[in-house]
Formats: C-alpha cells, structure tokens, sequence
C-alpha cells in the first residue's frame, strides 16, 4: 500500500531536519570527551605557554581535560597537517601561531591551505616581540644596534624558532626597513635558540615576550625594545623599534583553530568560551604578565585577521627573497 502524498512529505521534512537535528544535539553534549590542543612548536615556546594557559582555563569551564600534544617541525606545518588531517568533531584543535599566516607563501609544496583548510575558533592572545640580544654585544639601543649591523655587515647572527615563525619574519622585517645586513640563524624551537643566545652563539633575537621575560629580568640577556606600535605594560621602560624606525610593527597573534568542516554549533560553542576565559580579570592579568593581551572576536572576524595577516607577511616574503631549504 502506498504511503499518502501529505505523509511522504512530513517524512521527507522530518529527514532533511535530521541533521540539523543531529548536529544541535551533539554540539549540547559536546564535550563528552577530553579535548587534544596540538602545538606545532616544541615545549616551553611562547606558543606552546599561551597553549597551556588556554588548556588550564578552557578545561575549567568545559568540566573536561584539554590536553596538550606538541609536535614539533617544519615551522608548525606538521602539527597543522595533524590537525587538517583529524575527524572534525571538535577532539582535535590546533593551536595556530603567527607562522600559519606565513607558510602558505614560504612553502611551495604543502598538502594542505591554512585559511582554507582550518577553521577559526577564537584568538586567545596577541603578544609583542622584544628585541634582546647577547650580554657581549656593544648595543644598549635599536640605534647603536642598526650602527653596529651596518659597520659589521653579515656578522651579526639573529636566531629564531624557524623559517617563517613569527619571530624570524620580525627580523626579516627589521632587515627591510633599516637596510641591515644580519645572518638568519633558524632553530628547531625558542628556547633552543635562547639557550644559545645566553651562551653567545648568536648575537640577537627578536622573541616573543612571553618566553623571554624571565631571561630579561634574570639579567641574562639585555632588551632593547619592543616591537609593537605602543609601549608594552610589563616593559615600559623599553621604547618601540618604530620610535627609530617609522612604520615598524610586528607582534603574534595567537588562537584556536579545528579543521574545516566542523559544526558550526561547536565553533561557536568553543568561541563563547573562549572569549569568556579571557574576559576575566585572573586571564588578563596572566596575559598581562606575559607582555600579551586577549585577542578576542567570533570566528569570521579572527578568520579576516589571519587573512590580512597572511597577506602582510606575504610581501615581506617576496621582498626579502625568503626561501625554504
């Protein structure tokens, strides 16, 4: 016997609404299971800090673990391929750094496109870089620094935690804007880098703030400005670099991201969150000594934030001739 024309469509309504239905539902239970951060940068980064930090709070007010898995190499494009590569159910996030908004022009040959292929979920922290460098070095100022660079061309040494980290593309940028001759020294990680820094294998670094404020306040290496726009709070006694050099900035925004395809209900879900961790005054003032501040909005607007940020560093790339090897 057939099924009555109005039935058949009430159970074609009702399957189409199953989805939905579905995806509603899962992202109300969602979490239902500990939560994996996958950091593409070794332990005791800035970017693995910020990691943990958001881990500790986020698992708080999700009532689940948020554990964190670091997988180091290729500027962050091994933890980002992991991430590309996980189910999109909202398990498997990726803490994405300033090198995600540079791998696409620096690699020719990636498996994956990072706007395209990661979703946004929430920024977490935007972070100055300091300029530090070795006790040895005969510079106390971003002036005598410049002097000293054109007077030894090619002997100054500048590490950072890879080719393309956030922190090598500040360096580059200092070399376009000054005119400086220095020798990009890229390191398997910040702290590797640092650990030679102190020990006067390299000569300078532009490094976030987070991981060297304890090495500046221990006196083991001296700083000598910051490079955003302002003053920082927590270093207010540094000038910026764009006081010598008009039109500088460089800083690392810092945040979440899961594969494409994720349900919308769990990205906003997980944004709500986020944004609400870093409204409170105790985040705050975490950031706050960290040099860093929240980096808030939904995830369309941090998704135009990693674009332009993407196309920035995209002209510094092609300037500066920046190859990987």
């Amino acid at each position: 016997m057939g099924i009555p024309r109005r039935r058949f469509l009430q159970l074609a309504a009702g399957a189409a609404a199953l989805p939905a239905v579905s995806r509603s539902a899962s992202a109300q239970a969602y979490p239902s299971q500990p939560i994996r951060i996958i950091v593409g940068f070794a332990a005791g980064s800035g970017s693995d800090i910020f990691a943990r930090l958001m881990a500790q709070w986020l698992s708080e007010r999700l009532g689940q673990s948020v554990l964190i898995e670091n997988r180091p190499g290729a500027g962050g494009n091994i933890g980002t391929e992991a991430v590309v590569k996980a189910p999109p159910d909202g398990y498997t996030l990726l803490q994405w750094v300033p090198a995600n908004a540079v791998n696409n022009s620096l690699y020719e040959k990636l498996s994956f496109n990072f706007l395209r292929d990661i979703a946004p979920v929430a920024g977490t922290a935007r972070a100055p870089y300091v300029v530090v460098v070795n006790l040895e070095l005969p510079v106390k100022t971003i002036p005598e620094l410049i002097a000293h660079a054109k007077a030894n061309p090619g002997k100054l040494n500048f590490a950072s935690a890879g080719v393309g980290t956030g922190i090598h593309m500040a360096g580059e940028l200092f070399k376009l804007t000054t005119g400086v001759n220095m020798v990009h020294v890229p390191y398997r990680g910040a702290a590797g880098a640092m650990t030679d820094l102190i020990g006067g294998q390299v000569q300078l670094m532009f490094d976030t703030t987070a991981a060297s404020i304890p090495h500046i306040k221990g006196g083991k290496v001296r700083a000598l400005a910051v490079t955003t726009a302002t003053r920082s709070a927590l270093l207010p006694d540094l000038p910026t670099v764009a006081d010598t050099v008009p039109g500088y900035e460089a800083s690392g925004p810092f945040g979440l991201g899961a594969p494409k395809d994720t349900p919308p209900a769990i990205l906003e879900k997980l944004n709500k969150e986020i944004n609400a961790v870093l409204a409170d005054p105790k985040a705050k003032a975490r950031l706050a000594d960290l040099g860093s501040e929240p980096l808030t909005g939904t995830p369309a607007e941090i998704g135009r934030m990693l674009a332009a940020e993407s196309d920035k560093w995209a002209k510094v790339i092609k300037a500066a001739n920046i190859k990987v090897e």
